[in-house]
């Protein structure tokens, strides 16, 4: 309960929106909630855009029925009843919503209620994707799932770029342009990333030696791997592991 309060109090103390800020940076993603009688009351840019507004302002207080055709605007009412009633969320609705030219487009909305202090249902909020830009957005993970899964079984031996652009169906090229887009890193740099992960757990979690720790995540040496280790972490395999013996 003291942390529960703690939370409560900090939250209290942000400035009115602050959190809500975080809908106009994602990419792909309208944003929106109603009140009670299925008003809208606040919208992203991105849904006041679609919904044909300039600015928030013009569209707080309308209903669907005021802003999309009747056959679009009924089935979100449904669905938002159905929140309100059950104060339950309903995720991962496959639904008909207007794309940037105006034209019914397949999205998936997930709906959920919003409460009062006192545990009222006061509304609910929800979020839009597309669903043929959900799928393009996971496409690239999807791809080198078979990489990572082998990445993840073998990231202590010595892993050629041409054997796992082999196993994705790409050449060398393709994978590393498509690593680096997914990723933000290069293979190499990923595998070394999995090694320090694993040295990390053995250094905070068990008394095994720094130079059999060494050598079971891939590295030639005690030396080479403490190198590296301090590179990526800022600290020496030794100094990590007494960092969490003794924490104080």
């Amino acid at each position: 309960m003291e942390t529960q309060g703690m939370a409560a109090q900090w939250l209290d103390g942000l400035r009115p929106g602050t959190v809500r800020e975080l809908f106009e940076y994602l990419p792909n993603m309208l944003y929106f909630a109603k009140d009670a009688d299925l008003r809208i009351m606040a919208g992203n840019r991105a849904f006041v855009q679609r919904c044909g507004f300039e600015n928030e302002a013009d569209l707080i207080g309308k209903t669907d029925q005021e802003i999309f055709p009747v056959e679009l605007a009924e089935k979100y009412s449904q669905d938002d009843r159905l929140v309100l009633e059950t104060a339950m969320p309903l995720k991962e609705i496959v639904e008909m919503f207007p794309n940037e030219m105006g034209d019914p487009e397949w999205f998936v909305t997930d709906k959920i209620p919003l409460f009062t202090r006192k545990g009222k249902v006061a509304g609910l909020c929800g979020l839009v994707r597309s669903y043929k830009g959900a799928h393009e957005d996971l496409q690239p993970y999807i791809t080198l799932q078979p990489v990572m899964e082998y990445l993840k079984e073998n990231y202590a031996e010595k892993v050629s770029v041409h054997e796992i652009a082999k196993i994705a169906g790409m050449s060398v090229r393709q994978l590393e342009r498509c690593f680096r887009q997914t990723f933000k890193t290069t293979p190499r740099s990923y595998i070394m990333k999995l090694r320090i992960l694993r040295a990390c757990e053995w250094l905070s979690g068990g008394n095994k030696p720094i130079t059999e720790i060494a050598l079971d995540t891939g590295f030639y040496d005690h030396s080479s791997f403490s190198k590296k280790f301090s590179q990526v972490m800022g600290m020496s395999p030794r100094d990590y592991r007494k960092r969490f013996r003794n924490p104080d």
